[in-house]
């Protein structure tokens, strides 16, 4: 457990931590699985770029609690980016 809790290096990231996303990894002779991050960030910027630009035009097409729906998702779109990216910049690959 102490081994889990250190602080992990760039070396660590940038190979992958196996089982991270997954607590049962490793059981039954399963493979760990990895995280496809770049992937991720492209939809994440894409929704919030559709959301973001729908949440203005409905606003402007007086839809006011449908502007407020896709504004709620933009930023929930781009708290997943920022996100996204700041686990890439730690090196992790995908």
């Amino acid at each position: 457990m102490a081994d889990e809790r250190r602080r992990r290096t760039r070396a660590e990231y940038e190979q992958g931590l196996p089982g991270y996303h997954d607590p049962t990894s490793g059981l039954g002779g399963t493979t760990p699985g990895r995280s496809a991050l770049t992937l991720r960030a492209v939809l994440a910027g894409f929704g919030l770029v559709v959301c973001a630009v729908g949440a203005v035009l409905a606003w402007q097409a007086g839809l006011a609690w449908f502007a407020v729906v896709l504004g709620v998702l933009a930023v929930v779109a781009l708290a997943d980016l920022g996100w996204v990216l700041h686990r890439k910049s730690r090196g992790e690959p995908g």
